[in-house]
């Protein structure tokens, strides 16, 4: 069968990480042997689980944010990789700018890659190297949140310090409710 990659995306609290385990549970119940991961700076719920910020988990396995075909080979090994239907990434755009070429890679192989991710980061701007993974996916599907402040589509992630919208800081700063929220294009404020 030939390969795809599948890219999900949208803001933060958008359901990127339901419907990820949604596809890698729906291939487990075909007979699909699939192959779950997140980044290792990913400790919000768990270590060794992917987890919804609702709840729902799935075992994992963490990658090193530098991910390319050596460390993935290193990490789970040529035999499971090798029987691997699927390749699910959670957490995508925190891996390298090498992720989309072994995502290539993978596809080359016949393997089903499925990837979540931010498309934006805090700022508004293209988030690490989900552009590249968005133009070669054969399939995008892209979510929306709801935005707290209107009740509108939300599409941007609004980082919070204090209960107000940051205006900077590193663009990585891991964190659920307490530091994010989504917001709509009216109601996102942009970092200056």
């Amino acid at each position: 069968m030939p390969g795809r990659l599948e890219v999900v995306t949208g803001c933060m609290f958008s359901g990127k990480t339901e419907e990820l385990l949604r596809r890698a549970e729906r291939a487990r119940i075909a007979g699909k042997k699939v192959l779950l991961f997140k980044p290792e700076i990913d400790t919000r719920y768990a270590a060794e689980e992917v987890v919804t910020h609702y709840g729902r988990a799935l075992p994992c396995r963490r990658l090193p944010v530098n991910l390319a075909w050596p460390q993935l080979l290193h990490a789970v090994g040529e035999e499971a990789l090798r029987g691997a239907d699927v390749l699910a990434f959670d957490e995508a755009h925190f891996f390298g700018q090498e992720f989309p070429s072994l995502c290539e890679r993978l596809v080359a192989l016949g393997r089903r890659v499925v990837v979540a991710g931010l498309d934006l980061n805090f700022r508004g701007e293209p988030f690490g190297p989900m552009p590249e993974l968005l133009a070669l996916a054969d399939e995008v599907v892209k979510l929306s949140a709801v935005c707290p402040v209107c009740g509108e589509p939300a599409t941007r992630s609004q980082r919070l310090l204090d209960g107000k919208p940051a205006t900077g800081g590193p663009e990585v700063l891991i964190g659920g409710l307490e530091r994010y929220e989504p917001r709509c294009r009216d109601h996102f404020v942009a970092p200056r």
